[in-house]
């Protein structure tokens, strides 16, 4: 799942995160006047709520668990083929 770190402390309650953040990630707290990243598994990895922050208090971690294989086979792709150690 991605991970929404929002430093709290850089955080001025601009609500530009909120207001750009096109599959509704972010949740406002009235009380604290501060976004809360809600919904961090529907992120779309799009980083406008990380572009559009004035102060940079947000930082969007993409967790991409994709093996990338160490060659491939000839056989398979043969224009993509390197040769093992």
């Amino acid at each position: 799942m991605h991970q929404i770190a929002i430093d709290m402390d850089k955080c001025t309650g601009c609500k530009q995160c909120y207001k750009t953040c096109y599959v509704d990630v972010f949740r406002w707290d009235e009380a604290l006047k501060r976004p809360i990243a809600k919904y961090p598994e529907e992120c779309a990895t799009c980083n406008w709520c990380e572009i559009t922050c004035p102060k940079n208090a947000i930082e969007v971690v993409p967790d991409y668990h994709m093996p990338y294989p160490r060659y491939y086979p000839k056989v398979l792709y043969p224009n993509t083929h390197e040769e093992q150690d």
